[in-house]
């Protein structure tokens, strides 16, 4: 399948914080988030299928798994706390 980047968008957008907003049986809602206390701003908004949200659960979880063969267990950071 040819895919096209829209210029810019290769740049990427930083997130260190990730929710699911919502779900149904339809689709998930993910927010993407750049929390730096005292606020956080939304990133980007993903609205994906139940099915491809498997998908991406075990494609993530085989680059974790190859990323800490290669560099050791990662460590999980505590969730950022914003200031309401």
């Amino acid at each position: 399948m040819d895919i096209k980047a829209p210029e810019g968008s290769l740049v990427g957008k930083y997130a260190n914080m990730m929710q699911v907003t919502t779900h149904t049986p339809e689709e998930f809602v993910l927010d993407f988030i750049s929390a730096f206390p005292p606020a956080g701003e939304l990133v980007s908004r993903l609205i994906v299928s139940p099915r491809h949200v498997k998908r991406i659960t075990r494609a993530l979880n085989e680059a974790i798994e190859r990323y800490e063969k290669a560099y050791g267990t990662i460590q999980e950071a505590s969730e950022p706390k914003l200031l309401k």
